[in-house]
């Protein structure tokens, strides 16, 4: 456990190296600490905390830089958040002020003016609630043996898809399953739907349907896609700012793996049982911050993910999150995610209150 006086000289090489990019040496650190402590003085306390494991030596020059496990402790024992200033606030809001259809357009456009305001790779996931119910089925033919299901949510959300049919299935065919589907499901929880749909629901079909070949399981894909969790992305390309040459190969791996929405409950730590009690003891309450090997991918062993998770009442909680560079100015990200999830919650009220109204 650092003394006061090396937490407070910790807090200073975390900040001025994440504004500088470069080791922070004593003679830089007597300048910017608080209070009157020799260069000698300072040394000895680096090199206390370097065989701690907090700071790291860099090898081209006498400064220090934070490790892993310093970023953790000033995570966890020392950083502030630092306030808004009133122009990002306006700025947050001037860029939400939009008409939007869905809930999901409001959940993709914060992940477009997060990563605008960070210049960081934003990834957003909308709330989800067990108590999303469905609320409506069509079919709409649209020739050469193509109709476009659509299916319709109590949070607003719809997914339309185009399916091929077979031509044995009649119109009439067509009229009575959505009558089928509507008739036994409408109202009903999507994970209930889910369970009808292995039952219930191929017993009617095949009872009062000339033929019900494929529609089960086109009803079941695009039910599944409804449900499905919507992961929205934005500013991959900020990961080449920080990116090494000989790094390429790394950042392709990425990629690759940010476009897999498999892979991102993992990396989000959405799956964790600990999640809720991790959530309660951190000083930063819903906001969490993973680094380095603290990931279950090497991948990420430099990177840094800042994640927020929001509630927003009875339609469900969801995340916004921020991967970056291991030296990412935390105090100002986790001041500007504290104020962002309040607006965006703010925000998706405003469209739940909107559109329980016109319905």
């Amino acid at each position: 456990m650092p003394t006061k006086r090396q937490a407070l000289i910790l807090a200073e090489i975390v900040r001025l190296y994440n504004e500088t990019g470069q080791p922070v040496g004593s003679k830089t650190l007597m300048n910017q600490l608080p209070m009157r402590i020799s260069s000698a003085t300072i040394r000895n306390e680096m090199a206390a905390l370097e065989e701690t494991g907090l700071l790291m030596k860099n090898h081209t020059s006498s400064g220090r830089v934070p490790s892993t496990a310093g970023y953790r402790y000033y995570l966890d024992h020392l950083l502030q958040p630092s306030t808004v200033s009133p122009q990002t606030f306006s700025t947050i809001a001037q860029d939400f002020n939009h008409e939007y259809h869905e809930i999901n357009d409001i959940v993709k456009q914060s992940a477009n003016i997060l990563s605008n305001l960070t210049n960081y790779t934003s990834i957003s996931l909308g709330p989800e609630s067990a108590d999303v119910t469905l609320t409506g089925f069509r079919l709409i033919p649209l020739g050469d043996d193509q109709v476009i299901a659509i299916l319709a949510t109590s949070i607003g959300t719809v997914e339309s898809r185009v399916y091929h049919i077979s031509q044995s299935v009649s119109s009439e065919d067509l009229e009575r399953a959505v009558r089928i589907i509507n008739d036994h499901l409408v109202g009903m929880s999507m994970t209930k739907v889910k369970q009808q749909l292995k039952n219930e629901i191929p017993r009617l079909l095949t009872q009062y349907l000339h033929s019900a070949d494929g529609f089960v399981d086109l009803f079941g894909d695009v039910l599944r896609h409804a449900a499905a969790e919507h992961f929205y992305i934005s500013g991959r390309s900020n990961l080449l700012n920080f990116v090494q040459p000989d790094d390429l190969d790394r950042l392709k791996s990425i990629y690759q793996l940010l476009d897999k929405d498999s892979v991102l409950p993992s990396l989000l730590d959405l799956d964790s049982e600990d999640q809720a009690e991790t959530e309660s003891d951190s000083p930063l309450g819903p906001i969490s911050v993973r680094l380095g090997d603290e990931f279950d991918n090497s991948l990420f062993s430099d990177y840094g993910l800042i994640t927020a998770k929001y509630n927003v009442g009875q339609h469900g909680s969801g995340v916004i999150a921020i991967l970056g560079p291991t030296s990412m100015p935390y105090s100002q990200l986790i001041g500007l995610m504290q104020l962002f999830s309040d607006e965006l919650v703010k925000k998706m009220f405003e469209y739940y209150n909107k559109f329980h109204d016109d319905s």
